[in-house]
């Protein structure tokens, strides 16, 4: 989920606590706050705290609560991960370093020690667009042996190596989709689900997806992912995060803007996604 903020660039506490109840409503199966569509890369540690403590509660228990919790390096990282247990967060996700270029070998002891270091259930996340390192299917395979290593969310948009994540774990490691155009297809692979940006904006769509697809309504499931698609694409219009928010905006869920130097969304750019949201019917 984003993390909104207000005309001071603070934490939107109140914006936070309505866009928790408006997903909730649209019947998701999970909350990951401080993501990547979060601006974890933006926030203090004590940001991160108050909103994976306000989000806790706002959900009251109603659905998992996963914190990202990934960093650069490993002290940080396994920092972050306690913070997000102290607070109530009932797993963590946790992005492989960025900036660097870690090895394979360096990117297992980085897991290792994070999962070492709480009792969380963690969650692997690749999203090698964004970070530059990519978690091959021969390292998940290995740390899926890591007892609370318990699945990866898989950004990279690269089918095969999503396949592949699948094929090589045991049944009960969960691959989820990452890449909100693919959610169909990684769940026809074996996937287990997906955490959608897009969510965000179109809740019970994502969902409808998922459980399509559990229920045995393939084609549904087909459609449901066609209709999807034309908004994930319309990330393309502006730069990270800021499209998931100007469609919240513009639905009418104020969650303000991202934070600098990404700036808002053009008036030409704003009205094609106004056309993608119509098309929607979100408007």
């Amino acid at each position: 989920m984003v993390t909104p903020f207000d005309e001071d660039d603070k934490v939107d506490e109140k914006a936070l606590r309505k866009l928790v109840d408006y997903l909730i409503e649209g019947g998701v199966h999970g909350i990951f706050a401080i993501g990547s569509q979060g601006e974890f890369y933006a926030l203090t540690q004590e940001e991160k705290k108050k909103v994976v403590e306000v989000v806790v509660e706002e959900v009251n228990g109603k659905v998992p609560v996963y914190a990202g919790t990934g960093a650069i390096t490993t002290k940080e990282a396994i920092l972050l991960t306690q913070i997000a247990e102290k607070a109530g967060a009932g797993a963590v996700s946790v992005i492989t370093p960025f900036f660097i270029s870690p090895s394979q070998e360096e990117l297992y002891e980085y897991y290792l020690s994070i999962a070492k270091s709480t009792n969380l259930p963690v969650l692997l996340y690749n999203n090698p667009g964004r970070t530059g390192v990519n978690l091959s299917a021969e390292l998940v395979e290995r740390l899926s042996k890591i007892d609370n290593i318990v699945g990866i969310k898989d950004s990279s948009g690269n089918l095969t190596l999503t396949t592949e994540y699948i094929r090589t774990t045991p049944e009960d490691f969960s691959v989820l989709c990452g890449r909100d155009t693919l959610i169909f297809a990684t769940l026809l692979s074996g996937g287990k689900g997906s955490i959608a940006a897009t969510a965000n904006v179109v809740p019970k769509l994502v969902v409808e997806i998922y459980e399509a697809f559990v229920n045995g309504d393939i084609e549904k499931a087909r459609k449901a992912q066609f209709r999807l698609a034309p908004l994930r694409l319309a990330f393309n219009l502006g730069s990270f995060p800021v499209v998931v928010k100007e469609a919240l905006n513009l639905i009418g869920i104020n969650v303000g803007s991202a934070r600098a130097p990404i700036k808002s969304l053009s008036k030409d750019k704003k009205k094609i996604l106004r056309d993608v949201l119509r098309e929607l019917g979100l408007l």
